[in-house]
């Protein structure tokens, strides 16, 4: 009997961590740090950015997340070196993840725009508490007491952008090492993780002096997954207001809004309607997320930022 249970109690967590090994998160094309360590230095100035994210409001044990990013320009002559640090915590159910990882970037610059590739390196924290389940058997040392692991990680991505349109690929977890398996470059026989491959763009569109329009798309692939694809629109009014829609197949539309208030501070908040099976027990997902920039030329100069 107590087989079963561990067997799906296993089957549970691999069908959930299909979606939620890496965060899932709606606001990342205001942030390009949250998928690709390339993307660190983007900008000349240092740009930071605080989120929080509650899925699926009312059904019990569902993800919460909170991230901390932050990046910029290593200062020098040839300003084409970024460092980036990203901080995240992923609640679900009993199970709870924290996530640190330092990020570098070096760029290329080309006739037209700048190539960058970055690498993460860092480590995540699991942790099991069974204050949050309940269980048969109070001395079944599988579901009782608090269990905790540390993985540490290595990623890739690559990065190229131009002042209006960006494209980029990563592999959030290219390389980890489980202490409790033998050593593996896939990441799928050294570990209980699966590797994540994103794809993903943009491009800027000018309307009018008031209006520019942002149609975007992130490609993510999972083996033994479907391919899930994000389609975004997003309209920016006066360089200064965004507000936006997105499809995420097989899982939801999104709306969200963007304010930049002044030349250091925004906040942005979305919404997600659920459309898979799941919206019968849950009213939607909430996500804010507040961004400071900040470097001594920010106020002197600074294009409006796009991605």
């Amino acid at each position: 009997m107590k087989k079963s249970i561990i067997l799906i109690f296993v089957a549970m967590l691999n069908i959930n961590a299909n979606a939620q090994q890496d965060p899932m998160i709606s606001q990342y094309m205001f942030n390009g740090l949250f998928l690709n360590p390339a993307y660190a230095g983007s900008h000349k100035y240092i740009t930071s950015s605080l989120l929080h994210r509650t899925q699926w409001v009312d059904f019990s044990g569902a993800p919460k997340t909170s991230l901390l990013a932050i990046d910029g320009l290593i200062p020098s002559k040839s300003e084409n070196m970024g460092l980036g640090l990203i901080v995240t915590h992923d609640r679900i159910g009993a199970t709870e993840e924290t996530d640190i990882y330092a990020n570098y970037a070096y760029q290329l610059k080309l006739k037209k725009g700048k190539l960058a590739f970055g690498i993460k390196v860092g480590a995540s924290n699991y942790v099991f508490k069974s204050d949050n389940v309940t269980v048969w058997d109070a001395n079944d040392g599988v579901f009782t007491g608090r269990r905790t692991a540390w993985l540490p990680k290595f990623g890739f991505g690559a990065y190229y952008f131009t002042n209006n349109w960006y494209a980029g690929i990563s592999l959030p977890t290219l390389v980890a090492y489980d202490v409790n398996r033998n050593f593996n470059f896939d990441v799928n026989k050294g570990t209980f993780l699966n590797r994540h491959y994103y794809a993903y763009g943009g491009y800027v569109f000018k309307l009018n002096e008031q209006f520019k329009l942002k149609p975007s798309t992130l490609i993510k692939y999972l083996p033994a997954a479907p391919v899930e694809a994000d389609i975004n629109l997003n309209l920016l009014y006066r360089d200064q207001f965004w507000i936006g829609v997105s499809y995420r197949s097989l899982d939801a539309i999104v709306f969200m809004v963007e304010y930049q208030t002044n030349n250091r501070f925004r906040v942005g908040y979305s919404f997600d309607l659920t459309t898979s099976k799941i919206r019968k027990y849950s009213s939607g997902t909430h996500e804010i997320m507040i961004g400071y920039d900040f470097g001594k030329d920010l106020i002197k100069i600074k294009t409006p930022r796009y991605f």
